[in-house]
């Protein structure tokens, strides 16, 4: 019975979470087509001194833009990221992470 009633809580924790994960991705793709898709282009390949973001996992990018957030010295595009990631709450950078990586592979 014990076993039964955990794995009827683990189903129902997983459906409720799911729909949220999905409106994470699409708060993520909106954020990225409003402040990212500029410099890094709309299909995250990069251009000219901006990287590529392709290929990233979620944990890179969550950890860089928490850095730039921060005020670390990253790279050399430090002085144009800091500012924007300054803006971004933990969830934005969240939700920014999951779509990059989800998409950009």
């Amino acid at each position: 019975m014990h076993r039964h009633t955990l794995l009827m809580i683990g189903t129902a924790l997983a459906l409720v979470t799911a729909p949220a994960l999905a409106e994470d991705i699409s708060a993520g793709e909106t954020l990225y087509a409003e402040s990212c898709a500029s410099c890094h282009g709309s299909a995250g390949r990069g251009m000219g001194s901006f990287p590529s973001l392709t290929g990233r996992s979620a944990d890179y990018i969550a950890e860089r833009l928490e850095q730039y957030r921060a005020g670390d010295r990253v790279g050399s595009n430090t002085a144009l990221m800091a500012p924007h990631a300054a803006e971004l709450s933990d969830d934005e950078i969240a939700n920014l992470s999951a779509y990059i990586s989800g998409e950009f592979q």
